[in-house]
């Protein structure tokens, strides 16, 4: 290479570390995010932050090589994102604005991921970080070459005349044609599936199982009044077990917040495709019960998971979720995370697909 190539490198190796080093820290910020702890999590956040921003204004500093244009542009606007996020995050407010900032803060950070992930196979290091720790020494095992028309990766599907509904769709590069598991995550209220891919699509690429975030159409899941969400929910399912093979025994419905209440308000209705139901964060809904819900929930498998220190549902709502479960003869198992508060635990990720289905579950070390 000549010295401009070298000095791009040099400029690329900077800015690398800096982001990755940003996605990992705004990740373990998210996951331990607390209104109590938040002061010290910004304080953590905001060197980290200063190392990213110095990092892009010297990878910005002069023009990439030729032919690098789209990459170094793409890499730029990832760690914009990300830069964005941290000082969102970050950002002193009165609670009253503090919320709408952190909130913009995880949109940002998920549009970041967005724009990171396409450059994967440019840069390594981006593949690793998309991906669990035992699968990073398989990275051509996961993405192999393929024809070019052959539909696997990230896919939208909506109705364009619509703001909200429709889903986004992870087919992992490494599918293989075969019937493969399907995990429907459901975001919390507010929230839209674009964001709420990012909470598990790294595990859908290593573990190899097919995964889908629905958006609610309106601006949280259909919890009061007419259930608009249900007829879609089922729809979006039939609409991937058309142009994919899915195991129809092997169909989790998962979600956050709203998404987990609704998890087992909509999932558990006549005639719904799920297999198993892990809802999280959650409460369970009194219309349950009204609409037959619950007798339908006899020997159903149901993993609840609940913060300690949950500030919007108490868990102790999630321990009466799990006695009225149980007490209609579901298949119920109740974990109570003592140091989770109302956020998504990523970390929980493997205990849910283990217990849902134990071939998902990561490989053992050879040590």
């Amino acid at each position: 290479m000549g010295h401009v190539d070298d000095a791009f490198l040099d400029r690329l190796n900077q800015l690398g570390p800096a982001l990755l080093g940003a996605f990992e820290a705004f990740e373990y910020a998210r996951r331990r995010l607390h209104p109590p702890r938040l002061g010290e999590l910004r304080d953590a956040l905001q060197p980290i932050g200063a190392r990213l921003s110095a990092a892009l204004a010297e990878f910005g500093s002069s023009p990439p090589p030729p032919g690098l244009e789209i990459l170094a542009r793409q890499l730029a606007q990832a760690g914009a994102s990300m830069e964005q996020a941290v000082r969102d995050f970050c950002s002193p407010a009165q609670p009253q604005e503090a919320i709408p900032l952190v909130l913009a803060a995880m949109h940002r950070h998920c549009r970041a991921q967005a724009l990171l992930y396409p450059l994967r196979r440019a840069l390594p290091p981006v593949s690793r970080y998309f991906v669990e720790a035992p699968f990073r020494d398989r990275l051509d095992e996961l993405d192999p070459e393929r024809a070019k028309d052959e539909p696997v990766g990230i896919f939208q599907v909506r109705d364009p005349s619509t703001e909200r509904g429709g889903f986004w769709l992870y087919v992992p590069e490494s599918y293989d044609g075969s019937p493969w598991p399907l995990v429907v995550a459901l975001h919390g209220g507010s929230g839209t599936g674009a964001d709420f891919l990012w909470s598990w699509l790294s595990e859908a690429r290593g573990r190899r199982f097919l995964l889908m975030a629905p958006t609610s159409l309106g601006s949280t899941w259909s919890l009061m009044g007419d259930d608009v969400d249900a007829p879609a929910l089922h729809a979006m399912v039939d609409y991937v077990r058309e142009g994919w093979k899915v195991d129809p025994e092997r169909i989790l419905l998962t979600g956050l917040s709203d998404g987990a209440t609704y998890a087992l308000l909509a999932g558990l209705q006549e005639g719904m495709p799920f297999t198993a139901f892990a809802p999280v964060s959650g409460v369970l809904h009194p219309a349950n019960a009204a609409n037959g819900n619950l007798q339908r929930a006899r020997g159903r498998r149901i993993l609840i998971v609940h913060g300690a220190l949950d500030w919007m549902f108490p868990v102790a709502l999630a321990r009466l979720a799990r006695d009225e479960l149980a007490a209609v003869g579901a298949d119920v198992l109740f974990r109570e995370v003592p140091d989770l508060s109302h956020t998504y635990p990523r970390d929980e990720n493997d205990r849910i697909l283990t217990w849902f289905d134990p071939s998902l579950a990561l490989p053992q070390s050879e040590a």
